[in-house]
């Protein structure tokens, strides 16, 4: 990899990415409107790095210290931008994040597209890092303009889809003060997607929730209007949230596309005081079996993303999508202290009990729905009885096993137990 910042630069997509890209371009997918969805999740997420960074370098927000998102309608161009002041990508970062899948699965994602399941379209974009590479859907090529915070270079990646990108440096006129500029060059039959009602439309319900506020520009030389206020769902009260924010929410942090299973918000208060929004999904996420077992649990402290491997739930309960919001965190925690902290074992502790008692409080008021619960995550659950040993009588509770007497449905040790002939001293298997 070249590390001269002055000279532009043709590469080729990896093997993975081209083989996605064909698919996304030809129409696999359905619902083309995800694409906006996954820019703005992109662009919360580097405004929301941004925000953790300057807690120990002020400096880099300079004199532009609100985070904010904006979509720009073009018309008469065919063009649609997504723009933020979040943290930006140097050269390097832009090769690595828009021209590489890092997450693992990506073969499995593709495979099960290319049997066959397009179906099933929309629950599989945003489950392994490929949200961005939805843009091509409606776009016949994409320019990604970013200025790093606290840079004086920029430079723009560049490609229609096609197998190769450019990255090239640009003058820093031509590029945003700070953060990252997505422009799409629309196809001609996604030309709707720069009328202002569909794309408040679209914002306001795929991404009201994100915790960065949004503006619309209707038209070049247009005043911003804005169309979201960066108010944070989870800091909410349940009763102002309507079941559809539930489920927005939930696909944007989880990158799934189906209904939630169940859904988990409460807040601690009293010795730890932390807001808690978690889901179980409605089907399998495909990274449950990967073999590091890592939760998927973003931690917040005052709303400012700190990370997504805290370990907030034991192994077992990898599958539960969702987020902490402690009050209590120093902004500045790091990965060590995260990992010996007594206040975050004290959280990780009552988080893992609600998610069990949730659990519980489903299975005895809901069968049916925990019934798919156990079908889709027994397996992982069960994993629990030999890692955790505290909370094995909870877990026996839980678990569903197929007995004879019941037909093909599922039973608990307590219904094998009530229903056990006078006399029977043992269980047979």
């Amino acid at each position: 990899m070249t590390t001269d910042t002055k000279t532009a630069e043709t590469r080729t997509f990896e093997a993975d990415v081209s083989r996605l890209l064909h698919m996304m371009v030809h129409s696999v997918y359905s619902d083309r409107d995800v694409f906006l969805r996954e820019l703005i999740s992109n662009a919360a997420d580097a405004c929301e790095k941004l925000r953790f960074e300057a807690v120990s370098r002020p400096e880099l927000l300079g004199d532009d210290p609100k985070p904010r998102i904006t979509i720009a309608a073009d018309p008469d161009n065919k063009e649609l931008v997504v723009d933020d002041n979040g943290i930006g990508m140097s050269r390097y970062e832009m090769a690595e994040a828009l021209g590489t899948i890092a997450r693992s699965g990506t073969r499995a994602f593709m495979e099960r597209v290319e049997a066959g399941k397009a179906a099933e379209d929309t629950q599989l974009i945003g489950q392994f890092g490929v949200g961005f590479y939805s843009a091509f859907m409606v776009a016949d090529r994409v320019d990604v303009i970013s200025r790093q915070a606290g840079s004086d270079v920029a430079f723009r990646w560049s490609s229609d889809g096609k197998g190769t990108y450019e990255i090239a440096p640009i003058p820093i006129e031509a590029a945003p003060r700070r953060g990252t500029r997505v422009v799409l060059h629309l196809m001609e039959d996604a030309t709707s997607y720069t009328t202002p009602y569909r794309l408040e439309g679209l914002a306001k319900s795929q991404s009201g929730h994100v915790p960065v506020p949004i503006t619309l520009v209707e038209k070049p030389g247009a005043e911003p209007r804005d169309i979201a206020d960066g108010t944070a769902l989870w800091v909410r009260q349940k009763s102002e949230i309507k079941p559809e924010e539930y489920t927005d929410f939930y696909r944007s942090v989880a990158g799934q596309y189906d209904e939630p299973a169940s859904t988990i918000h409460f807040r601690a208060e009293g010795r730890q005081e932390y807001n808690v929004l978690a889901f179980v999904p409605g089907s399998r996420p495909f990274d449950l079996f990967d073999q590091d077992r890592k939760g998927r649990m973003k931690l917040y402290v005052r709303r400012v993303f700190i990370t997504d491997d805290a370990d907030l739930l034991p192994r077992y309960l990898r599958f539960v999508r969702g987020l902490v919001d402690s009050a209590d965190l120093p902004l500045n925690v790091s990965r060590e202290m995260i990992q010996e902290s007594p206040l975050l074992s004290a959280i990780r502790k009552g988080v893992t009990n609600r998610v069990l008692g949730d659990l519980a409080k489903t299975a005895e008021n809901d069968a049916e729905t925990y019934a798919k619960i156990w079908e889709n995550f027994g397996v992982v659950l069960k994993e629990g009885l030999y890692e955790d040993y505290e909370r094995r009588e909870q877990l026996l509770k839980l678990a569903r096993f197929r007995s004879t007497a019941s037909g093909e449905g599922w039973r608990s040790l307590a219904d094998y137990v009530g229903a056990m002939k006078e006399g029977q001293k043992a269980i047979f298997f």
